[in-house]
């Protein structure tokens, strides 16, 4: 699997031309994201850039994490990152998760991503399951899961450590049936 594209967006491994890109896409979208991703902080450098896009490949070979970048189809600009990980293949299920620079949201950038990354997933990554896990105050990542198709199985009590606090989380998944009509 070396890209998957809807012919707006596309997916594809990281490399290690992404790092600039990468790293100014985070910059501009701090204020936004580090409310719910901690790794996005203001202190952010472009050594934790190449630490991760440089770290990815092993990533992928281990079957410890798949990370995308994100980019626009037409132009190849960088848009932002998909990722599955906390693989269990005791059960074949992966988190997803996505981000999308500041400057592009609201296009239905990370509803697409999402999508190309959990069809990728469960039919090429032998998962059955992707599951998405939201903070219930994270509503623009709710309504990212609900556009995907994602289905809301529930609210999780405390199930996730934000900046050191526990949230709430709303449990969204994606399997293979939600993608038979395509």
């Amino acid at each position: 699997m070396r890209e998957l594209t809807d012919g707006r967006v596309l997916i594809r491994p990281y490399r290690a031309a992404d790092i600039g890109a990468m790293y100014e896409a985070v910059r501009e979208s701090i204020r936004e994201v580090s409310r719910w991703l901690p790794w996005c902080h203001a202190g952010y450098t472009v050594e934790e850039t190449k630490a991760f896009v440089m770290s990815r490949e092993d990533a992928w070979k281990n079957d410890e994490a798949y990370g995308f970048g994100v980019f626009d189809s037409a132009s190849g600009n960088y848009l932002g990152g998909v990722g599955l990980n906390f693989i269990n293949r005791v059960h074949q299920c992966a988190n997803l998760g996505y981000w999308v620079r500041s400057s592009q949201t609201g296009r239905g950038v990370a509803s697409a991503a999402t999508r190309l990354a959990a069809r990728c997933a469960l039919e090429h990554l032998g998962f059955q399951r992707v599951e998405i896990l939201a903070a219930v105050g994270n509503r623009a990542s709710q309504r990212v899961a609900e556009k995907a198709g994602a289905t809301r199985e529930g609210t999780l009590r405390q199930r996730l450590l934000v900046n050191g606090q526990p949230h709430d989380a709303v449990l969204y998944s994606l399997i293979s049936e939600d993608f038979m009509a395509e």
